[in-house]
């Protein structure tokens, strides 16, 4: 090794805690960009650059180094996304945000020729640009360059077999198996596009669903855990909860209204429609049965579940339903309790105070 190689090896040596302060500013605005994104990575990986490593480096390419901040990788990060959409949002930021070399970056989704397969993923050589962070005690922090690696979740899985298979190695691959690499390759090459399509046509259709449920063409929404959620968020049931309420005076304590998605596919419900059929049809009666439940407390809290419950207590008893039906509709919210089966037998006597009875 050279004086020069020499004297780029006592550099690094020297700035360990620089390379540091870069791995936490950079990871630091990585993580900050999932929040507000609402990228959520499969994973982050991050390190900086071995001792040993650099020096082997330096034995090989020092003549490609005058000085450190030749070095492109003092410190490598690299992002693992699940959808190729992902990896285009990351993407975007990173650009926007980091100084970079794009001489020395590359998009390996586009360096491949239109009939090969192979290792798919983004590397950019950056700088930290001192408009995001700045260290007067610490001006190499906005020198020394760094390497962000951008892949999905499959690509990861491609570069590890790739890696284990042969990468560095002076052992030539037999054909055969460079063959079977490159159809996984291919598998999983169609496996990203394919989730990031299915994943853009669920996106597609919450939208959808959501427009429906603000424009009231319920009819128009099959029951699912989407529709359903997107609903509830709407409110259906405030102005029963709040008459109900005023029967007391109580206050309204909030709580999630998700788990009668599964009351109403049990009841046989298959579109928001039915739900908002139902609550027409049953609202005072509910309210009644309410009213005759709390009435005579001193309760002053009730949760906002009180009128949904209320009107699938009386959508049952009003179809013939039982004292078995009531069990097993107590069951799917409370989880089975022992206790069920005695709440069934004062809804029973409610029902009858205010009217609703089971048929015969």
């Amino acid at each position: 090794m050279d004086v020069r190689c020499r004297s780029i090896l006592e550099e690094f040596d020297n700035n360990i805690e620089v390379f540091k302060k870069m791995q936490k500013t950079v990871l630091d605005f990585l993580e900050k960009s999932f929040d507000e994104t609402g990228v959520i990575p499969e994973g982050l990986e991050s390190r900086i650059k071995d001792r040993n490593s650099l020096a082997e480096k330096l034995e090989r390419k020092g003549d490609k180094y005058e000085s450190m901040t030749d070095v492109t990788d003092l410190l490598g990060v690299r992002v693992i996304t699940y959808y190729t959409t992902d990896i285009s949002k990351v993407a975007a930021l990173v650009e926007k945000e980091f100084e970079i070399d794009w001489d020395n970056s590359v998009d390996k989704r586009k360096s491949l020729a239109s009939d090969q397969m192979g290792y798919m993923s983004i590397h950019y050589i950056c700088r930290i640009p001192k408009s995001m962070h700045t260290d007067e005690t610490c001006p190499k922090l906005n020198e020394y360059r760094f390497e962000i690696q951008l892949r999905t979740a499959l690509q990861h899985v491609w570069a590890t077999v790739n890696h284990d298979t042969g990468y560095k190695s002076e052992i030539e691959v037999p054909k055969i198996y460079i063959r079977q690499i490159t159809r996984l390759a291919g598998l999983l090459e169609i496996a990203d596009e394919e989730f990031a399509k299915i994943i853009g046509e669920i996106t597609d259709y919450r939208r959808r669903v959501e427009s429906l449920v603000e424009s009231g063409n319920f009819d128009e929404l099959s029951l699912d855990g989407d529709s359903f959620n997107s609903y509830i968020r709407i409110g259906p049931f405030d102005s029963l909860n709040e008459k109900i309420a005023a029967i007391n005076k109580a206050e309204i304590r909030d709580v999630s209204l998700f788990p009668f998605y599964e009351v109403f596919v049990k009841l046989g419900f298959s579109t928001i429609g039915d739900i908002e059929r139902m609550k027409e049809k049953l609202f005072d009666k509910a309210y009644q049965f309410m009213r005759i439940q709390i009435g005579a407390t001193d309760i002053d809290i009730v949760a906002s579940n009180v009128g949904i419950r209320a009107l699938c207590i009386v959508w049952i008893l009003d179809n013939g339903g039982d004292k078995n039906d009531l069990v097993e509709f107590l069951d799917i919210l409370n989880g089975g309790k022992t206790s069920n089966e005695s709440t069934a037998e004062r809804i029973l006597k409610i029902a009858k105070k205010a009217h609703i009875r089971e048929r015969d």
